[in-house]
C-alpha cells in the first residue's frame, strides 16, 4: 500500500465516487463558497468620488458597517472635510454612528449601532 493509499484511508477517502453525491453546476452557482449569509456585512469602501458617498449612504441604509478608506481624498483637505461633514450629517440622521479609526480610515455604522470611543 504507497503513502496515497494510507493517507486516503485514514481520512476516509474512496477511490470509487458517486457523481450524483456531489451538486449539480445549477445549485453550484448559488452557492457563495467565500461567505456564508450573514444579516449584515462590513464593506471596505475607497473613498475618491463624491460618488462613493452615495455607495456608503446605501450601505448604511442596508443596515452594513462601513470601513471607509479616506485615502484618496486625503489629498484635498477640503473635499474630505466636506464628505467627512456630509456623512456625520447623515449617520446622525439616521441614528448611526461615526468614528475615525486611524489616519486613514473612519467606521460608520448603521441605525441602533454605536462606536465605543473611550478607551479604557
Amino acid at each position: 500500500m504507497g503513502i496515497f493509499q494510507n493517507l486516503s484511508s485514514a481520512l476516509g477517502v474512496r477511490k470509487e465516487m458517486n457523481v450524483e453525491d456531489f451538486m449539480s453546476a445549477a445549485e453550484a452557482e448559488e452557492v457563495d463558497v467565500m461567505h456564508q449569509q450573514a444579516d449584515f456585512y462590513v464593506k471596505p469602501i475607497a473613498l475618491q468620488t463624491d460618488a462613493d458617498l452615495k455607495v456608503v449612504e446605501e450601505e448604511l441604509t442596508n443596515k452594513n458597517l462601513v470601513l471607509l478608506n479616506i485615502t484618496p481624498i486625503a489629498r484635498n483637505p477640503n473635499k474630505l472635510k466636506a464628505a467627512v461633514e456630509h456623512l456625520r450629517k447623515f449617520t446622525s440622521g439616521i441614528n448611526g454612528d461615526i468614528a475615525r479609526i486611524d489616519e486613514d480610515k473612519i467606521m460608520l455604522t448603521p441605525a441602533n449601532v454605536k462606536i465605543v470611543k473611550k478607551r479604557k
